[in-house]
């Protein structure tokens, strides 16, 4: 089974490792920690992308409170995930609780396109697999590049604009989606306020907060316009 499990994840691997070797060499570069803090952050966090967006938060001396609600926002879209397999994860008994932790994009994308069959304790023991071997990936690849950063002198400068690249495709694909340019320039409105009324540690979580609001609102807005309600109903 672990090899038919392996030729599965074969895409993940040569994803994750590249992506995990770069986080590392972003985490040992840019963090005073000890290199075996990368890996062990693979395996008590696993978020990917928000790993990435920690280490360039806490290199600029954001808070704690600032860095978890950032990665709760950007990690925020596995709530749904979790919920469309909730069914699917059902009677998987111990293994349930790591099947939750461990969905990332690429595991959620494996797990609801491969082919199974009738059994279905079965099929959940594969699913506990692919998830399991993806994690190992990135938790190799963090170890790799945590390493390699520690012990072999370059200049790894610029190699957190990763992120920000990441964050603008991510962007332009959401517009490309929704074809709506509100969302966009309030979340840019935001950050612009927030970096003009506070101080540097509370900006993130200050820009989060209004961007909130104002989209919220908006949605209301928009909600009621498309459902006015009628004098009978007021009445």
């Amino acid at each position: 089974m672990n090899q038919s499990v392996f030729r599965l994840t074969l895409p993940i691997l040569f994803g994750y490792l590249p992506l995990g070797t770069a986080f590392g060499v972003l985490f040992a570069t840019q963090l005073d920690y000890p290199w075996w803090a990368a890996p062990l952050m693979g395996v008590l966090i696993y978020a990917g992308a928000g790993q990435i967006l920690a280490v360039s938060l806490l290199a600029v001396g954001a808070g704690l409170v600032e860095v978890a609600v950032a990665m709760f926002v950007l990690n925020a879209r596995h709530l749904f995930y979790g919920l469309s397999l909730l069914g699917r994860f059902r009677g998987a008994g111990w293994r349930k609780a790591y099947l939750i932790f461990g969905l990332t994009d690429e595991t959620y994308s494996l797990l609801t396109s491969r082919s199974r069959g009738p059994d279905r304790h079965h099929e959940q023991r594969v699913d506990f697999r692919i998830t399991a071997f993806n994690q190992s990936y990135w938790v190799v690849g963090c170890a790799i590049g945590a390493l390699l950063g520690e012990n072999v002198m370059f200049d790894s400068r610029g190699i957190e604009f990763a992120l920000v690249a990441l964050f603008i495709v991510l962007t332009l694909e959401q517009y490309h989606a929704l074809k709506d340019l509100f969302p966009i320039w309030t979340g840019a409105a935001a950050a612009g306020v927030a970096m003009l009324v506070l101080p540097p540690a509370h900006q993130l979580i200050g820009a989060i907060a209004l961007v909130t609001v104002v989209l919220l609102a908006h949605y209301h807005r928009l909600r009621t316009s498309a459902n006015p309600v009628s004098p009978e109903q007021r009445s």
